[in-house]
């Protein structure tokens, strides 16, 4: 048993406290056992659980899961705080230097924006000028391989289309998409394997990634257009699964069609 002093409320310095006696010396085993890899996934889980109380605007929810995901910042910090490479104060102090040196003109810079589109070009030019990054090539590479696949490609699509690397307007990059779709076709009319050359994977991914290219020409969040998608046939497919008398396995094409086109009515 560690000694804490129980408050009806905690402050930042307490809380700070708290996840150093869990990791401490007759602390919590497991918290003592954790490595950066080993909460890895739960930091995920915890931002995504934010994303779902906003959708739902939500409050109570927002607080606790905002919580949740200050205590993995927190977890991280005091991991290497033990390795002796940075504190939670090094955490803090480095967001608030990148806050002040990305709004110059706000904090009495040289760089003046009085639109929402002049500070975000000059974030990028400040953010790029920061990070050493010499070419757009070079800040393509920078956007991190661990994002869901369709938002590493809208943010590929849109340096590139910063730098002037574009299609002639969104029509330009939809027939680029559907000679993608007769690629994909060709590849499997002609019965290529997943990992040939021009086979199945690597048409599969040419397709999803012209898909994010027309979602970023009409400023669509490719994520989220397909999440609503995956809501559609959600409510779509429970309508055909209602509506049948026999296991779905058992009707043909055409019977399955017709279920899926009396949902779409339904639904409309």
């Amino acid at each position: 048993m560690v000694d804490f002093q129980c408050k009806p409320r905690y402050g930042w310095e307490d809380f700070l406290e708290i996840m150093r006696l869990l990791r401490a010396p007759g602390g919590c085993p497991w918290d003592a056992e954790q490595t950066h890899q080993s909460i890895r996934r739960n930091f995920l889980e915890e931002t995504y659980e934010v994303l779902d109380a906003l959708d739902r605007d939500d409050p109570h929810a927002m607080r606790e899961e905002l919580g949740d995901v200050l205590m993995q910042v927190v977890f991280h910090a005091q991991i290497e705080k033990e390795l002796g490479r940075f504190t939670m104060d090094d955490v803090v102090n480095e967001i608030a230097q990148k806050m002040v040196y990305r709004h110059p003109h706000v904090f009495g810079g040289t760089m003046q924006a009085d639109t929402s589109e002049q500070v975000l070009v000059n974030w990028e030019v400040l953010k790029r000028r920061e990070k050493d990054q010499r070419s757009t090539a070079d800040a393509i590479e920078a956007i991190p391989h661990t994002l869901p696949a369709l938002w590493r490609a809208e943010k590929t699509q849109s340096k590139a289309a910063k730098a002037g690397f574009d299609w002639d307007g969104a029509m330009g990059a939809l027939e680029k998409l559907e000679e993608e779709v007769q690629e994909l076709r060709a590849a499997l009319e002609a019965g290529k394997s997943v990992d040939t050359p021009h086979g199945i994977r690597e048409e599969v991914g040419d397709t999803l990634f012209m898909a994010a290219k027309v979602a970023q020409s009409f400023q669509v969040d490719p994520e989220d257009a397909l999440h609503r998608a995956c809501d559609k046939f959600d409510v779509r497919f429970r309508l055909v699964e209602e509506a049948a008398d026999k296991s779905l396995a058992e009707y043909s094409q055409e019977e399955l069609l017709a279920l899926w086109r009396a949902a779409k009515e339904h639904e409309s």
